[in-house]
């Protein structure tokens, strides 16, 4: 696929989670075959004021291209200026517009998917952001406010006009947040509605499912958001099936321990051990979803505090399942 001259090498994105696409995780993602990786979203007010944490969110890392930054607010001179700061200071190939963050605190500032409530605003960020960021402006976006404002398709085609070079859309409404089944249906709606490349999002959790979502929407491409949460595995799976490779086998428990702690230990380089660790305990949580013990680990490793304590915990853990894999042998002989 090819986002205003920005050639992407797989038909798998890895959509930007605050809290969890770091650079450590979009480091394993990238290996595991996610064709374009984008920054934890970032706030263009607070990027002009130099705030160092949001200055940390957009380091790339070595060899990651193409990378996007992605960038919320609602003011265009702002979001204008800031895209052109973003690509004076990191140089990413796109700068992705949020404007499908749910979450209360952004929607009450008019910010994320508020803007789906405010097409004009929404048209004159696109314009602002386009004409100063130098690169190609993408924008990430939803099915709609809620189910009595479903504005995809007209809102697509405005923010084409408005000079955006891709868009993203999650097939659910803000209201909805993330319950209920993401709508494949208008994704195709919005894909058939507009000539720049539509990447399809929302309840991408197997192989079969990147998949169907790409069936049934006819995009070029799909996001993967909280399927990978804890598995960065699923790219290659999902790749693997969209080529008609055969799916190669989720690591076994062992190996998602030392998956999980490669991850760790690269956010440690970049972001200090201590954060890093406090970062580790939700994602340790996701990685042991479904293990024997799962429970009392998840307990156990809320307490970690140093990389040698997450060490110690994935040790235990692999010999209280080597110890559970003898027991079953043991059932097993009689």
């Amino acid at each position: 696929m090819d986002i205003g001259g920005v050639k992407l090498n797989s038909p798998l994105t890895l959509a930007p989670m605050a809290g969890v696409t770091d650079l450590a995780f979009r480091t394993l993602c990238r290996g595991y075959g996610a064709g374009l990786t984008v920054s934890e979203m970032v706030s263009s007010k607070a990027l002009m004021y130099q705030d160092k944490k949001s200055l940390a969110l957009m380091t790339r890392g070595e060899g990651e291209a193409p990378f996007a930054v992605q960038l919320f607010g609602s003011d265009p001179v702002c979001m204008g200026e800031a895209a052109a700061k973003v690509t004076e200071l990191f140089h990413p190939e796109l700068i992705d517009v949020n404007m499908g963050c749910p979450v209360g605190k952004v929607v009450s500032s008019g910010d994320g998917s508020a803007l789906m409530k405010n097409p004009e605003k929404a048209r004159d960020i696109v314009e602002a952001m386009v004409k100063a960021a130098g690169v190609p402006v993408t924008v990430k976006m939803r099915k709609g406010f809620d189910k009595g404002s479903i504005n995809a398709v007209e809102f697509a085609r405005m923010l084409q006009e408005a000079g955006a070079a891709a868009l993203t859309v999650h097939g659910r409404t803000r209201t909805q947040m993330y319950t209920g089944r993401a709508d494949w249906d208008i994704i195709g709606q919005v894909n058939a509605a507009v000539s720049i490349p539509v990447i399809a999002n929302g309840d991408i959790f197997s192989p079969e499912d990147a998949v169907r979502i790409l069936r049934i929407t006819g995009c070029p491409a799909a996001a993967v958001a909280r399927g990978v949460m804890g598995a960065p595995w699923l790219f290659a799976q999902a790749l693997a099936a969209i080529e008609g490779r055969e799916v190669p086998a989720a690591p076994d428990w062992p190996e998602r321990l030392d998956i999980a702690i490669r991850q760790f230990t690269l956010a440690a380089e970049d972001r200090g051990e201590k954060i890093a660790c406090l970062e580790a305990r939700k994602h340790l949580a996701w990685y042991l979803k479904g293990m024997p013990y799962g429970a009392y680990f998840r307990t156990r490793i809320m307490t970690v505090a140093t990389l040698a304590d997450i060490r110690l915990a994935a040790r235990d853990i692999k010999d209280a399942l080597r110890g559970e894999e003898r027991r079953r042998d043991r059932d097993s002989r009689g």
